[in-house]
């Protein structure tokens, strides 16, 4: 049977996801430091409201509340032996919401990096990390989740672990990497091997792509490197509302709904299908998104200079795959997606 993200994929020319988890949970009460991932169970009113701001938006597809949800994260918060408990449930929360929009719309199940380094730079082996990916996407099929989401990744080891836990799950899966580093992930990746790197995989994904990162305009460049390599893989987008601004001891994120809208029209046209947003992404954006992808006619791919011009510069003059573009040290991962 073909699943559901592939169905939708061969139906609609566009695919609008959701925004941000963290931005509209703090704006719910989150404490800083908080697992959100223990609402599923304690304030489960408050992750519906999250998954319907979405759907409600015009979304059709949106992400689980379950992003910290490995047993290395949970661990933080005294909390690993909860990993299937949670996962099942913020999936179970999403597949009612869902079911009940009285439209088609997939429940894809949130997958965040483990927050370790793995071998042979880190203590982190390729077996333990495929065995808490394994138990989290257990947990995520178990409660109804349509297709996992892989997100957030920065090591294409820790890509590859994933891919073989989702394999061992027999589940359909997505996955994005954060490009954060002059236009490389964290660990030094770029756009172009990202695509060899997904290409590679015995179980490659339905889609990837990039998110978070610094800025839409980067983002969007990254994309257009993925389009350059010829990939014929459908492109993940899910840019921040803007740049990172602390106000008043908090952080706000600056892009306006037009921005983003704006945003969404420059991440059609220049090769990505599937489109979201991340950190500081509301409800609010998601409608400007939602109308302008409905409404603006798909135009030719945005030379770089337009997205400069209509979402701000890039934060580093290198796309890193330049000569001059040399690898970031590597280094731990604690940031979690907002």
């Amino acid at each position: 049977m073909t699943d559901a993200l592939t169905r939708m994929l061969a139906e609609k020319d566009v695919i609008l996801a959701d925004g941000a988890t963290g931005t509209n949970l703090f704006q719910a009460g989150l404490a800083a430091g908080e697992a959100p991932e223990l609402w599923n169970s304690d304030q489960p009113e408050k992750i519906v409201a999250l998954y319907k701001g979405a759907v409600d938006a015009g979304s059709d597809l949106f992400l689980t509340n379950t992003f910290g949800g490995t047993a290395s994260r949970l661990k933080l918060h005294d909390a690993q032996s909860r990993v299937h408990e949670l996962s099942r449930l913020g999936a179970e929360i999403a597949r009612d919401v869902a079911d009940k929009a009285g439209r088609a719309i997939v429940v894809a199940g949130s997958v965040g990096p483990t927050g370790e380094i793995m071998e042979p730079v880190g203590a982190l082996s390729h077996a333990d990390a495929v065995e808490m990916f394994h138990e989290q996407a257990e947990g995520l099929k178990a409660g109804g989740a349509d297709v996992l989401w892989l997100e957030t990744i920065s090591a294409p080891e820790e890509y590859r672990a994933a891919a073989e836990a989702f394999a061992l799950a027999d589940m359909p899966w997505c996955g994005t990497m954060s490009f954060d580093t002059a236009g490389r992930t964290m660990m030094g990746v770029t756009s172009a091997q990202m695509v060899q790197l997904v290409e590679s995989l015995p179980n490659p994904p339905i889609a990837f792509g990039a998110n978070c990162g610094t800025g839409a305009s980067d983002l969007l460049r990254t994309v257009q490197g993925f389009v350059a390599q010829g990939t014929e893989r459908p492109i993940i987008a899910k840019g921040n509302a803007g740049i990172p601004k602390y106000v008043d001891g908090h952080i706000h994120y600056d892009g306006t709904p037009e921005l983003m809208a704006e945003y969404a029209v420059m991440a059609r046209d220049s090769g990505a299908t599937i489109i979201g947003g991340c950190c500081g992404t509301m409800p609010d954006h998601l409608s400007h998104m939602r109308a302008a992808l409905d409404t603006r006619p798909r135009g030719a791919r945005p030379p770089l200079e337009d997205i400069t011009a209509a979402l701000g510069p890039f934060s580093s003059e290198s796309d890193g795959t330049g000569d001059d573009a040399a690898a970031p040290q590597r280094r731990r991962r604690t940031r979690r997606r907002a």
